[in-house]
């Protein structure tokens, strides 16, 4: 099978190629056969891939392709499958597979079609490149390819200017983190060598135990991370992310983008644990993450911006998990968070079709009996976000608050992920009451095209059952320490989902007085605008940016620059009064000119 593995992300970037190219001459259903069909090549590619892993337990490595030689760093391209690319491959190829098909039904008819599909599947082997690399170079190559692709779906109908804004937010906010992989890259060559990952890892672990650079590379590493898994302080971009298509925003939440992140962290977990310190500050940040995230999507009136917050909340749990030593945790996590996360946005795209692509929940209500499907479908989405039982969210979010104070106890952080729980279940009860409860609002246009179904259904199975999908982790993370905790520990975990479940109900029942004064107040409009870190940016960088972009404009420096300009548009000027479009006067200037050149020959 190993030589089947460069299959896998050449599929969905051929075909991206393809689309980009020749697509608009291309009728919808041969765009569809393409943009869909290289990802279920891909997705049937990595199933036997993984089953052939779970079989033999061993990691492959393809054949390396010399890239570059110089100065003595070698780099070459190859690809490494292990435990922790199984479970990205599954995550990116299968969810993937599900809102591309979903992607059929909701953009058709759209003028951008096609490449709507091109930038998806180029989305997709991008992702596939980054958790394949064998070496840090490829994985840089994957992990700006998916910045990129965000950039280009976010912003995909461009003609509005706020997803335009929203598209260059997320572009920039993001090159922030990747500057600093960048630089931590830079320091492995001067110190290594050589940026094959296996490699980079052992060595460290050998010349770095006990240095300063075990910190410094682990704390730019996860500065790439937080960027692009919109963790604190760099999580602004992602609720105005919302402004592309609904499956985009399932497949950035869902199974690309901002599990990037995690998945970096998790790959380089032999630096990481060199640097205990860092350790604890990735655990801290996704504990903050998680709950200020949390809050904010109790207070959210748009649909997607809730399932936005959620998502950097969710996110948080990951972060904390990696930093609290539980990495099958979190990578449990992230699998399972993909199955409700993209259940519950595709569901949402539902509800918004049938609602004439309506977003304000103030807008919304008594749901339940005009859109069935859509409320089963928010329900186990739902439950499976807010960790009730028999459901994938919650054997995966236990794991993590088990193993975190199992490793480390009853820390800061710990205590703040397990009030998230109580959150989390209290903004997912929300999210549900106002959408199928109350009164309707909105009248809706049930839309239920087997391609919206299909794709829905299937993840509604996978958010209830999918953690008993077998994990190929053992062969990546060593064994953890004992995670036996106190009998009341785990009787609080258990209990947190509850109680914000309860406490949602008397707040629906009794409370409505004083939910629209929670609502009007300061605290709310706080935790509705993200905390207030967009006018805290925009008071430190971005008005400071501008006022110096302004005083600049009159600095006399440059004024031979501004001279050049005013020079170069007023003859700009004067010669296109010669282009009119009057066959006469082109005439008489050519006549006019050869006059003019014989003359001058003849003196």
């Amino acid at each position: 099978m190993t030589a089947w593995l460069g299959w896998i992300p050449a599929l969905p970037l051929f075909s991206s190629l393809v689309l980009l190219l020749v697509g608009g001459r291309l009728g919808q259903r041969l765009v569809t056969l393409l943009g869909v069909g290289s990802v279920l090549g891909s997705a049937l590619l990595s199933g036997l891939l993984i089953a052939d892993f779970l079989a033999e337990g061993a990691a492959v490595t393809t054949r390396q392709l010399p890239w570059l030689s110089s100065m003595g760093l070698e780099v070459a391209f190859g690809l490494y499958f292990d435990g922790l690319s199984a479970v990205m491959l599954g995550v990116i190829t299968g969810v993937g597979l599900l809102i591309h098909l979903y992607s059929a039904a909701y953009m058709a008819g759209d003028e951008g079609y096609a490449r709507f599909f091109g930038y998806l599947n180029l989305f997709v082997g991008a992702m596939l490149l980054l958790v394949l690399a064998d070496d840090f170079l490829l994985l840089y190559l994957g992990w700006e390819g998916v910045g990129l692709c965000s950039f280009l779906l976010i912003g995909f109908w461009y003609r509005e200017p706020a997803n335009g804004y929203a598209a260059r937010k997320a572009f920039v906010v993001t090159r922030v983190g990747d500057i600093a992989l960048a630089v931590a890259l830079l320091i492995m060559i001067q110190q290594f060598g050589t940026l094959h990952i296996q490699t980079v890892i052992e060595r460290a672990q050998l010349q770095w135990l006990g240095s300063d650079w075990s910190f410094w590379v682990a704390l730019l590493l996860l500065g790439g991370a937080v960027g692009k898994s919109a963790q604190l302080p760099l999580q602004t971009w992602l609720p105005d992310a919302m402004a592309g298509p609904t499956p985009v925003s399932a497949l950035i939440h869902a199974a690309t983008m901002v599990t990037a992140g995690v998945y970096l962290i998790a790959r380089t977990q032999g630096i990481f644990l060199l640097a205990p310190r860092i350790m604890e500050l990735v655990a801290l940040v996704g504990a903050l993450t998680l709950f200020l995230a949390a809050c904010s999507a109790l207070v959210q009136h748009d649909l997607k911006r809730v399932l936005a917050y959620s998502t950097i909340s969710q996110i948080g749990y990951m972060f904390f998990a990696l930093g609290a030593g539980a990495f099958s945790a979190a990578i449990f996590h992230l699998m399972t968070h993909a199955f409700f996360k993209a259940l519950l946005f595709l569901a949402a795209g539902q509800v918004i079709l049938s609602l004439h692509h309506e977003q304000d929940l103030r807008r919304m209500g008594g749901l339940l009996r005009r859109l069935p499907f859509s409320a089963l479908c928010f329900a186990i989405g739902c439950a499976a976000l807010a960790a009730l039982p028999l459901t994938s969210g919650f054997y995966s979010k236990d794991a993590i608050l088990l193993q975190a104070y199992g490793l480390h106890g009853g820390s800061l952080a710990w205590w703040l992920a397990l009030a998230g729980a109580a959150v989390t279940a209290l903004y997912s009860l929300r999210l549900f009451l106002k959408l199928f409860f109350g009164e309707a609002v909105t009248e809706p246009s049930p839309d239920m095209r087997p391609t919206l179904v299909v794709p829905l259904a299937l993840l509604c199975l996978l958010a209830l059952f999918g953690a008993l999908i077998p994990q190929p982790l053992g062969a990546v993370f060593a064994p953890l320490a004992a995670t036996e905790v106190p009998a009341a520990v785990h009787g609080a975990i258990l209990i947190m989902p509850w109680l914000g479940l309860v406490t949602g109900v008397l707040l629906w029942r009794y409370g409505r007085g004083f939910r629209q004064r929670w609502s009007d107040s300061a605290l709310a409009r706080s935790w509705r605008a993200g905390w207030g870190f967009d006018a805290l940016y925009d008071g430190l960088l971005v008005q400071p940016l501008l006022l110096l972009a302004r005083l600049n404009r009159k600095d006399l420096a440059d004024r031979p620059v501004q001279f050049v300009a005013w020079l170069s548009a007023r003859g700009h000027a004067w010669l296109s009064v010669t282009q009119n479009g009057r066959l006469r006067r082109y005439a008489a200037g050519i006549a006019l000119g050869a006059v003019l050149v014989l003359t001058v020959v003849t003196l």
